[in-house]
């Protein structure tokens, strides 16, 4: 079947819903198409390790993308990609011809060398629902990882009533983001709510038998489980990019539009690399890029470009502990603390040569805009400049 679109769009996730909004914006007349390889429509992705584990119900995820005007192909995977003939092809053999194309493909959630329907590499709405069967009173689940969703789904997992552990390579939880007496307070914050955390630690092989998941660590140990959820990060899905020429590198090469090295196609969200005044090029994979990327590039496509000048935020929430951060957390950069509470409430933040590249907002909130702009003055900042500058 031949499917004709002003406006085509590759991935039916928050991004895409962006950029359908921002096109019927501007162009309320123009056609859109969206395929999407998952079965359901675009919904908030966040509230998967976070709102859904607590009480907030499945019916306040979904994005209302039926307002934008955009007829949705779900359940299909676009497999070919011909850039001079402005044609797209999903695995059902259906063929799509477009005006401007955008890339909305996220990425592939990292999986263990093992698999099973109870093992688990945590990403979408399907994967919530198969854990939530799982994730019984006392039932035993495994986290792999240490990082942003590992983190958060332990932490949800063991509200819900679970016992869980923690497995990752580092020596302290936290330790790639944090300084050291925050990282060790958040792990022991973690054990005082139940998690066994082994820090330091790696699955090098694993096994599901029946009912039960045997994983096998480098230090020769074991652990068995009925679930295992793996917080491993994603790999750019750029094939599709890749076929039609587009540069690659770390993702898909975008312009401060959101516009690729092929002409007519776009790329935004979890995929695109794109380009920052104050922190140089990044691929970031948080919601809020996905919103305003997606809104980027919707708006180039319907002929309104808008260059991207954000600084992205993202957020997290650790038992009863949360946090807000713009730019980079990265505790190889020099990191001045700023607390009101110990470990509790204060602002952390990121410098590379008196210049703040990163600012984390623990349990401070409401000042998102003003470590915005810290962020995008060159300084130069010290202890001395930076003390009270935002918790104040």
């Amino acid at each position: 079947m031949k499917h004709v679109f002003d406006h085509l769009i590759i991935g039916a996730g928050m991004t895409a819903d962006a950029a359908a909004h921002a096109i019927h914006e501007i162009d309320p007349g123009a056609s859109i198409g969206v395929i999407g390889a998952e079965k359901h429509p675009p919904y908030n992705r966040p509230p998967l390790s976070k709102a859904l584990w607590k009480d907030a119900g499945e019916n306040s995820i979904w994005r209302p993308t039926a307002d934008s005007g955009a007829q949705l192909f779900l359940g299909r995977r676009a497999v070919a990609l011909d850039a001079d003939a402005h044609t797209v092809t999903d695995d059902r053999g259906d063929r799509y011809e477009y005006g401007k194309l955008l890339l909305a493909t996220g990425g592939s959630a990292r999986r263990p060398a093992f698999e099973g329907d109870r093992i688990l590499a945590y990403r979408s709405l399907d994967d919530y629902h198969r854990l939530l069967e799982l994730a019984g009173k006392n039932a035993r689940i495994v986290v792999i990882g240490g990082g942003f969703i590992g983190s958060e789904i332990a932490a949800a997992l063991a509200g819900h009533g679970c016992r869980v552990t923690m497995v990752f390579p580092e020596p302290v939880l936290g330790a790639r983001a944090y300084p050291a007496d925050l990282c060790r307070f958040i792990e022991a914050y973690y054990r005082e709510h139940g998690v066994d955390v082994l820090a330091g630690r790696k699955v090098t092989n694993g096994e599901q038998v029946g009912a039960r998941v045997k994983l096998v660590l480098d230090d020769g140990g074991t652990l068995e489980a009925d679930a295992v959820v793996a917080g491993l990060g994603i790999i750019p899905e750029t094939a599709l990019a890749e076929a039609a020429g587009a540069q690659i590198d770390n993702g898909i090469v975008v312009d401060e539009c959101m516009r690729t090295t092929v002409i007519d196609i776009f790329a935004a969200g979890d995929v695109a690399n794109f380009p920052s005044q104050t922190l140089g090029r990044r691929r970031v994979e948080h919601e809020d890029t996905a919103n305003s990327t997606g809104r980027i590039a919707g708006l180039a496509m319907a002929g309104k470009p808008e260059p991207y000048a954000e600084l992205p935020f993202f957020y997290s929430d650790l038992f009863d502990l949360g946090y807000e951060a713009v730019g980079t957390l990265d505790a190889r950069l020099e990191m001045i603390e700023d607390w009101v509470e110990p470990n509790r409430e204060g602002v952390i933040y990121y410098l590379d040569q008196g210049r703040v590249r990163g600012v984390l907002l623990w349990n401070t909130w409401g000042r998102v805009d003003a470590a915005r702009a810290l962020i995008a003055d060159v300084g130069p900042h010290s202890e001395q400049t930076l003390r009270g500058r935002i918790r104040g």
